[in-house]
C-alpha cells in the first residue's frame, strides 16, 4: 500500500495491495481519522500536524480490514439509462430517452423525457436534477428558516466527496445534488439540518432540539445517511 503526503511525497506499506491512500494533515485535530472518499473511492487519512510516518502507517496497518471490507461494500458506479428507475425527490421517475423529443430534459408525470443524442443522456439527466434541486431545495429550506427566525441568503448546488451539506455564516447553504436521489424523509431531515445551522453553527444540544422541532422524526432520516448514503455515489 503506498501513502501519498501533500508534499508530494510517498512510502509504502503492504505493496501488494496495491491501494493508494491519501493523507491530509490536520492542525485542529488530536488523533487520526480514516473515512472513504465515496465520489475518489479511495482511503482518506487525517492526522494531526505533528503525526509521524510510522504512527500513520501502524494505524492504516491495524485498520486494513475495516478499509478493504469498506472498499469492497461501495456500490458499482454507473452512468443513467433510458428505462431505468430512480428516486427524484422521493417519488419513483422512469428515464425515457426520445431522442426527436425537442425538449431538452422534461418531466411528465413520472416520466423524465431525455431528448437528443445518447451519449448525451447521462450529462443531461445529471445536469436536470442539479438545476431541480436547487429550486426544491430552496422551497423546502425557506419555509424552515422562517420557522426559526432566519433567512437563506442563497443556496448552492455542488458535487462533494463527502458532506451532504454544509452552512456558512453569510446563510449560505450548499446541498449535495445526490440528495435529490434519497428518499424524501431523508432529504426533509437534511433540510432540517442545514436550516438549524443557520441559528446553531455547532451540534450541541441546542441544535439537535432545533431539527427536533423543525422535524420531528429527524432520526430516521439521519440513520439512512449514515447506513446508506454511500449508495448516493452510485451514479458518475
Amino acid at each position: 500500500m503506498k501513502i501519498t503526503l501533500l508534499t508530494g511525497k510517498t512510502f509504502d506499506i503492504k505493496e501488494a495491495v496495491g491501494m493508494d491512500i491519501k493523507v491530509v494533515q490536520s492542525p485542529n485535530s488530536r488523533k487520526l481519522i480514516l473515512h472513504i472518499d465515496n465520489k475518489e473511492r479511495i482511503p482518506v487519512l487525517s492526522i494531526p500536524r505533528f503525526c509521524s510516518r510510522k504512527r500513520a502507517i501502524n494505524f492504516v496497518n491495524e485498520n486494513m480490514d475495516w478499509i478493504l471490507e469498506t472498499l469492497q461494500k461501495l456500490p458499482e458506479r454507473k452512468y443513467f439509462s433510458s428505462g431505468e428507475t430512480i428516486s427524484l425527490f422521493g417519488q419513483s421517475v422512469t428515464i425515457s430517452h426520445q431522442p426527436n423529443a425537442r425538449c431538452g430534459v422534461r418531466l411528465d408525470g413520472n416520466t423524465l423525457i431525455v431528448s437528443g443524442g445518447v451519449e448525451f443522456l447521462h450529462r443531461r439527466v445529471k445536469d436536470y436534477i442539479r438545476k431541480a434541486a436547487a429550486d426544491e431545495f430552496y422551497k423546502l429550506s425557506a419555509p424552515l428558516a422562517a420557522q426559526i427566525g432566519c433567512k437563506i441568503n442563497g443556496i448552492c448546488i455542488k458535487d462533494t466527496k463527502s458532506r451532504w451539506g454544509s452552512c456558512s455564516t453569510l446563510n449560505n447553504i450548499n446541498y449535495n445534488w445526490r440528495v435529490a436521489l434519497a428518499p424524501r424523509y431523508v432529504i426533509d431531515y437534511l433540510m432540517a439540518h442545514e436550516v438549524s445551522h443557520l441559528k446553531h453553527p455547532d451540534h450541541s444540544p441546542a441544535f439537535w432540539q432545533c431539527v427536533a422541532d423543525l422535524y420531528p422524526d429527524w432520526q430516521k432520516g439521519h440513520d439512512w445517511l449514515q447506513k446508506n448514503g454511500r449508495t448516493l455515489y452510485t451514479y458518475f
